[in-house]
């Protein structure tokens, strides 16, 4: 009888460790590997860290200067397929000649469409066309570029949205600063759920969902009333980050990248502010920042918009004679 009973136990004791077993087993599968982590993997096989969408494997930097002279448009406007993103309104008014009109949020599709050419995006400044540049490339259209100074630089008619924006809120403000930078710390990586399983997959959506929402600025004005409601970093030179003065407590966290954890020294959980002298580059920036997944905003026409009259000036200073008097398309 006590033989029969152990033979009892011992049946319902194998289903038991079996099932336990499984748990265990079960308990492994769920601790994947974080969609964020995935990406990031992928981004730096595809050569989609910072530097290369900032300039591509090819050697094409994420701008491109309109024509020195109107003799040499013929050759710049057979090399782009070129979309215009400014409103329907502005294309009709004057638009450069073969330019396609296309919502911003039209802007993945129309890279398809262009084929083989390179993709150049042109909007009112060149600072929502970087931030398009680089969502592109991320995407897949690594030749993209950016009309540099948008439709500012191609014509004096057409260059009121940068002469209307330039500015010199900074001088003299409390908030401007020629102190030392602050020693940047390490962060956490952000954090984001996906339901795609390879970085490739989960990149293309988190690009989609990028585009999805739209150009993400501040106003200078704004970080310099109150910067200490956003976590600023200052995308400029040492040499230039006390030359010209900075935001007050501004960060400087360049190279910026994944390969060697510089992006680390961002805050996650915060409003990520990156400015530039032009609003161009921080836009690049920008882009690239929110897909992996950081609540990151372009400052608005950069140094620029606060600081023009700053004499440390030596380039990418906006003036009324940036722009050329290039002709437009029918």
């Amino acid at each position: 009888m006590k033989k029969i009973s152990l033979i009892l136990i011992g049946l319902f004791l194998i289903p038991t460790l079996f099932l336990t077993s499984c748990d265990k087993g079960d308990d492994t599968l769920i601790e994947s590997t974080p969609a964020q982590t995935l990406m990031a993997d992928y981004m730096l096989s595809a050569n989609l860290d910072l530097p290369n969408v900032d300039t591509s494997v090819d050697g094409a930097k994420f701008v491109a200067a309109p024509p020195a002279t109107e003799a040499d448009l013929p050759a710049f406007l057979a090399k782009y397929y070129i979309i215009d993103i400014r409103s329907a309104a502005d294309y009709a008014t004057s638009h450069i000649a073969g330019a396609k009109n296309v919502v911003f949020a039209n802007i993945l599709a129309e890279g398809t469409a262009a084929g083989a050419k390179p993709v150049l995006v042109v909007c009112y400044t060149g600072q929502t066309a970087c931030y398009a540049t680089a969502l592109m490339r991320m995407y897949g259209f690594k030749n993209t570029q950016a009309l540099k100074w948008g439709m500012s630089g191609w014509n004096s008619t057409t260059a009121g949205s940068w002469n209307n924006n330039i500015g010199n809120i900074a001088e003299g403000n409390s908030n401007w600063s020629y102190d030392a930078a602050p020693a940047n710390q390490v962060f956490s990586k952000p954090a984001f759920t996906s339901l795609s399983t390879t970085g490739e997959a989960i990149l293309k959506k988190r690009v989609e969902e990028v585009v999805a929402a739209g150009f993400k600025t501040v106003k200078g004005s704004d970080v310099l009333a109150a910067p200490s409601n956003y976590f600023v970093n200052n995308f400029f030179g040492s040499a230039d980050y006390t030359g010209f003065g900075h935001i007050k407590g501004a960060y400087r966290i360049q190279p910026l990248s994944i390969a060697d954890n510089s992006v680390l020294a961002l805050d996650p959980n915060a409003k990520v502010v990156t400015y530039c002298y032009t609003g161009q580059t921080s836009a690049v920036v920008t882009a690239w920042l929110r897909v992996l997944g950081y609540d990151a905003y372009s400052l608005s026409f950069g140094m620029n918009g606060m600081y023009n009259s700053n004499t440390a000036w030596t380039s990418n200073k906006w003036s009324t004679g940036v722009s050329k008097n290039l002709p437009f398309g029918n």
